[in-house]
């Protein structure tokens, strides 16, 4: 069995962990998160969106939040931008990083952005020349890669399409996203092997919700094929406004932990993203999802 011997940890819980919040989050407290993973050691986190407040309000702070942000050497903050306009609030603000997003199911892509598979990615051509005449790295996202919320299964080869025409775009990495969480870890290893076909395994990334509790299990039978980068979200804050019942993303401390355990490298502490998780838990009222957390804490 061949694993990694280091591999790169996304934080998305700025982003897509708060994006399905019902309770307003103030932009002083995802500053706060933001400072307490850059702590933690994590060398990128996803800090916000430059979606319509009209559908996603949480993310309506995110101009704010990205300005406020003490950079430290070494990390980036990408935002995700879904069209030109949103483009155009990121470089009004000095964004570096960006990403886009795409999904392998057309129901959904209808339902999130209200257009076809074909149409979505033709709107971000301009999108990636604005970025090339920028000089940001563009990242791309592939939704619903193991299942639809409206559609059921995904065909491997749709998803193979939807990362290889991102990838040819110019998307320096290409995270492919189990958005309702229905995977199990052969189907993870048969869609990563089809991809792979099109896109290198060292420019893929997993990004698994676990709804059905198969998020670790996934990560570990992709890892088993090359995979060294996995998005994760602290806590395991997340949820999708556009796939309903769809639980958060797999906990960052569960993902580290079991890392850790395959003496895998990643150069994040483990006790300081507790704290962080903790950090916003506390503010949301709620317990945090990670299991490893929850164990901590308990045995502090």
């Amino acid at each position: 069995m061949q694993l990694p011997q280091q591999v790169k940890i996304v934080e998305v819980g700025p982003r897509d962990g708060l994006q399905n919040e019902s309770a307003s989050v103030p932009a002083e407290i995802k500053l706060e998160l933001i400072q307490k993973l850059e702590q933690a050691g994590l060398s990128v986190i996803e800090a916000g969106s430059f979606v319509s407040p009209k559908w996603v309000p949480q993310m309506a702070s995110s101009a704010e939040v990205y300005q406020s942000i003490e950079q430290k050497p070494g990390v980036s903050y990408p935002m995700l931008v879904p069209n030109l306009r949103g483009l155009e609030s990121a470089l009004a603000v000095g964004v570096e990083e960006i990403a886009i997003f795409a999904a392998a199911s057309e129901s959904f892509t209808r339902k999130n952005i209200n257009c076809s598979i074909d149409e979505s990615i033709t709107r971000y051509g301009d999108v990636m020349e604005q970025a090339r005449q920028h000089n940001l790295r563009v990242r791309g996202y592939v939704s619903c890669v193991l299942g639809c919320p409206y559609e059921g299964a995904i065909a491997v080869e749709r998803v193979a399409e939807v990362a290889q025409r991102l990838y040819e775009m110019g998307c320096y990495e290409i995270s492919l996203g189990d958005t309702v969480g229905v995977g199990t870890p052969v189907q993870a290893q048969q869609m990563i092997d089809a991809v792979a076909e099109r896109v290198p395994m060292e420019r893929l990334a997993a990004h698994f919700h676990d709804t059905y509790g198969q998020a670790l299990a996934n990560l570990f039978a992709v890892l088993q094929r090359g995979v060294s980068v996995i998005d994760s979200s602290v806590s395991g804050l997340g949820g999708c406004p556009y796939a309903k019942g769809a639980s958060g993303n797999v906990a960052t401390e569960d993902v580290l932990y079991m890392l850790n355990g395959m003496g895998i490298e990643t150069g994040v502490d483990m006790s300081k993203l507790v704290e962080a998780g903790r950090f916003i838990s506390d503010f949301l009222q709620r317990q945090p999802a990670s299991k490893v957390a929850r164990a901590l804490i308990a045995a502090d």
